[in-house]
């Protein structure tokens, strides 16, 4: 009796993989067509999956290590690395699919959001050392397929996308918290400066200011990548954008943001709203702190004054006793 053999079998997006025990190559092909959904009498080819070489050998088949992955090509399919990213064109590759209206093949492969689902599916701690980028494109994955990606149910993957979701907004929380303050700083600076030298031009400004590292400027629109890639976002932009950014948004008015985003005037014009908001709240937090520092330092003058004419008093009074 033959030895049985360990394998696994994949098609050629590799979205669906089993593991099989054979014993022969076409055992292989046969059980593989089953689980795959293949028709029987539909020929197939099996390659490596690592490399595409083509396996048609009986005994090379025995030769090759256990738990060596295998893929089925079908007559229309071809083989294509894992890791090329070509902008989610695999599906061409196949002409039938045009045909196939009951699913849509998204090649989970060459998807941005799957290595870094694989990722996660090894190691779910390794969450906090992902990017603001990646955690975003998770976050914009279709859920059913992130599900699918992590073994995980659809609930489960959506609550996953929450908790990530909640994980950018806790981080945009601290930084616009960090901003505040130093806009906050950089008025008291220019208020303290204007009064000791009020003839000295103010230096500086936004302009001048590096961008903050690993940051890209898109040259056709004059945003940072990472502005750009919020303003997309699903939920809430206009919290997770800078003072700045949010300037800027306001200043560029609907008939080019809608340019910039490709959105239709409606939506543009909601965004740039919430956005108008968001940074009139913020500049009334910052006129409150810089209202609360005026009232501290009146009060502070104020006791100061007090002490004063207390202490010229107690000294009169005493001389009279």
């Amino acid at each position: 009796m033959t030895d049985q053999k360990p394998c696994r079998v994949c098609n050629f997006t590799r979205q669906k993989s089993y593991g099989l025990v054979v014993p022969s190559l076409d055992e292989l092909k046969a059980k593989g067509c089953e689980f795959l959904g293949f028709s029987s009498s539909d020929p197939v080819t099996v390659v490596l999956e690592d490399d595409g070489t083509i396996v048609q050998d009986q005994a090379y088949f025995l030769c090759l290590p256990l738990n060596t992955k295998f893929m089925l090509l079908q007559e229309k399919d071809t083989w294509s690395p894992v890791r090329r990213m070509d902008g989610g064109t695999a599906w061409m590759a196949r002409e039938s699919v045009l045909l196939d209206t009951d699913t849509v093949d998204t090649s989970g492969a060459e998807a941005p959001w799957w290595d870094l689902a694989q990722q996660l599916k090894q190691d779910l701690a390794s969450i906090i050392l992902m990017s603001e980028a990646d955690l975003q494109t998770l976050v914009d994955a279709p859920s059913p397929e992130l599900a699918s990606a992590l073994g995980f149910q659809e609930k489960k993957a959506e609550d996953l996308q929450e908790t990530l979701q909640r994980v950018l907004d806790r981080r945009e929380e601290e930084r616009q918290s960090k901003e505040l303050l130093q806009l906050y700083l950089k008025a008291v600076e220019k208020e303290e400066g204007q009064q000791e030298e009020p003839s000295q031009p103010i230096q500086g400004g936004a302009g001048d200011e590096d961008l903050p590292d690993g940051m890209e400027v898109d040259s056709a629109s004059g945003f940072m990548s990472r502005t750009l890639m919020v303003l997309k976002g699903k939920t809430s932009p206009e919290t997770r954008l800078s003072t700045e950014d949010l300037q800027m948004v306001v200043s560029r008015g609907v008939e080019a943001m809608e340019q910039v985003l490709g959105w239709d005037t409606a939506r543009t014009t909601a965004l740039l709203q919430a956005c108008k908001a968001e940074l009139t709240r913020r500049l009334q937090q910052v006129q409150a702190m810089q209202s609360i520092r005026s009232n501290a330092q009146l009060d502070c003058s104020q006791q100061s004054s007090e002490r004063s004419a207390e202490a010229g008093v107690e000294p009169a009074a005493e001389g009279a006793n």
